[in-house]
């Protein structure tokens, strides 16, 4: 009972030295939360997150229907222009003033082509002529390239290494709150520790006041020697000292935790001192299939390897036959320079004569088929699909060592593990014989049987397993929380971590 009172005066003064009214008591799974939420990494990572998602977004754009409009609203030039012929070259003053618009509709193919239409208006005003003329046009064009036929597509392979950016900026963020949350947990019970190692100085300062008290009145009473009594009027100023340091640690691990989940400096908060835990047992076996089926290392390995193919099929292809397939269908109508029209009647003579479909109007048209054949590089282009696959080859090999250390590691976390399950255990009754032996001890001095050097020996060896204990606690969670962060399962809860 005398405990459960220390403990609940030692809260009392914690948060009385708080400067503010009110304090919210937080758990291990609350303080993940905040950070998840608040913490700088994590809102960083998010925005990494929102990158890669809107380069996704663009590249799966490429492939929707551009359209386009261009206007000139005017433009006025008033210049010197040069003429060359056969007579030679001579100079002659110009001053124009355009009206453009135009609009483009442009359809890329998945095949690296395109489909397009151009369709624009122009009209000039020649000052220096006095003649203002218009022409009307419509254009409908395709162009192909002949790569499609080795298998590979630009526009596919952008989208798809896009794609692939995506999912690892995704599993990147996973696996970074993973470790946030282990980092969480790890300052978590270090200032845990820090609170308990307070609460065990202020029960070692209250035992060890009662022990100089009974020295004191022991000595008044003749009953000890003055050098006992002032022995314990030291280990009680020493008992004293290591309770103010211990305040002193735990307000600035307090800061550091806020500071890691985000919390304002000036919140106030007790972190939940209850020590209680799951007892977990871990197949080493079935903890090495959690990690090689979820960690995202092995993952970024596949994505590299996918990216590395694309790259090595891209550069096969700039050393083969390479070629484009060009056709366009174009309709024109212009207008004869005159004084006598205006903007909108040089405009409608442009549009009579581009709706004009006799054999002097027919359509402008063209197709055409361009080739480049490699010759001679001197071996270039096969040098660097070498160095592409070997690069490649490098990757493989990485991934098999990748996924050979974490199987190694897992292991030895699980043996970790299962070994610091046994000394919380083990420690955990040891704290309730150092208890009994103590109050024994403690009763002993009271009644003179044994002197302050033996009961300071067993204060120290209670403080010793309390400490022992809390570090025990702390490793066993640690372990749970490292466990979890390598293999992507919560073996306290029995859950994929998705």
């Amino acid at each position: 009972m005398k405990k459960v009172v220390s403990i609940f005066f030692l809260l009392i003064i914690g948060l009385s030295a708080i400067k503010a009214q009110d304090a919210y008591v937080l758990t291990l799974d609350e303080s993940i939360l905040i950070a998840k939420s608040q913490s700088y990494t994590m809102q960083n990572l998010r925005e990494d997150l929102k990158i890669a998602e809107y380069n996704l977004k663009s590249a799966t754009s490429k492939l929707k229907t551009h359209i386009d409009m261009r206007f000139t609203l005017p433009q006025y030039d008033d210049e010197i222009k040069q003429w060359k012929d056969s007579t030679g070259v001579s100079f002659y003053p110009s001053r124009m003033l355009t009206y453009e618009g135009g609009l483009s509709i442009n359809q890329p193919l998945p095949t690296d082509g395109r489909i397009y239409l151009e369709a624009g208006l122009n009209s000039y005003d020649d000052f220096t002529n006095n003649a203002r003329s218009s022409s009307l046009s419509t254009l409908i064009g395709f162009s192909q390239p002949v790569d499609i036929i080795y298998g590979y597509s630009s526009i596919k392979t952008t989208l798809k290494k896009a794609e692939l950016n995506f999912e690892r900026s995704n599993k990147s963020l996973k696996r970074a709150e993973l470790r946030l949350v282990y980092q969480v947990t790890d300052e978590y019970y270090r200032l845990l520790s820090m609170q308990r190692q307070t609460e065990i100085a202020y029960l070692d300062l209250e035992r060890q006041t009662e022990a100089y008290e009974i020295s004191k009145n022991k000595y008044a009473a003749g009953l000890i020697r003055e050098v006992d009594a002032l022995q314990m009027e030291v280990e009680q100023a020493g008992a004293q000292n290591s309770y103010d340091i211990a305040v002193l640690e735990q307000n600035s691990a307090l800061k550091n935790f806020k500071m890691l989940i985000g919390l304002d400096l000036n919140e106030n908060i007790v972190l939940d001192s209850n020590l209680k835990y799951k007892t977990v047992f871990v197949d080493p076996d079935i903890a090495v299939q959690y990690a090689l089926d979820n960690r995202l290392e092995i993952r970024e390995y596949e994505i590299q390897l996918e990216e590395q193919k694309l790259n090595i099929k891209q550069q096969k292809v700039y050393g083969r036959v390479r070629g484009n397939i060009n056709a366009y269908v174009r309709k024109v109508g212009i207008s004869n320079p005159s004084s006598d029209y205006n903007l909108f009647g040089s405009i409608g003579d442009s549009y009579h004569k581009f709706v004009d479909f006799s054999d002097s109007r027919r359509p402008n048209y063209g197709i055409g088929f361009t080739v480049t054949v490699p010759i001679l590089d001197w071996g270039e282009n096969k040098a660097l699909v070498r160095a592409a696959e070997a690069r490649m080859k490098q990757t493989m090999l990485g991934q098999e060592n990748q996924m050979r250390s974490i199987e190694t590691e897992v292991r030895n976390l699980v043996d970790k593990l299962n070994n610091n399950l046994k000394r919380l255990q083990l420690l955990e009754k040891n704290v309730t014989v150092a208890e009994k032996s103590f109050d024994i001890t403690l009763q002993r001095f009271s009644d003179g049987d044994i002197d302050s050097q033996a009961l300071a020996l067993e204060r120290n060896r209670l403080n010793n397993a309390y400490l022992s204990h809390l570090s025990a606690y702390t490793n066993y969670q640690l372990a749970l929380a490292d466990l979890m962060q390598k293999t992507f399962y919560d073996f306290q809860n029995g859950q994929l971590i998705e």
